[in-house]
């Protein structure tokens, strides 16, 4: 009867959520999340609700995808104008059963 659900395949679950972080302008950050599944989630972040784009999106950017999910940012881009990394993170887990998402995780510059 159609396609069968493989026994061993589950849907994303986030073993680790990020946490809030308070970080200096110009320093390193990572906002940690960890998602299990079978298949392998994807993981994708979303700032304010918005996407992040990360090194895959544009490989001038200053945030990437870690392997394991993670969001790490090279330094805190921070102006009087422009608070492009300041913001509510979640993280998002994706594979064909469904998706998870984090709790919410503000990142605020010192």
């Amino acid at each position: 009867s159609g396609s069968r659900l493989r026994q061993e395949d589950s849907p994303p679950r986030i073993v680790e959520h990020p946490s809030d972080l308070i970080v200096s302008k110009g320093e390193p950050a990572t906002l940690n999340c960890k998602a299990e599944g079978r298949p392998t989630p994807t993981v994708e972040w979303y700032k304010d609700g918005e996407r992040v784009e990360t090194d895959k999106d544009d490989p001038r950017s200053h945030r990437m995808l870690l392997p394991t999910g993670s969001l790490f940012f090279l330094r805190i881009v921070h102006g009087r104008r422009s608070k492009p990394d300041e913001g509510a993170y979640v993280c998002v887990a994706r594979n064909y059963l469904g998706e998870a998402v984090s709790r919410n995780a503000s990142l605020e510059v010192a």
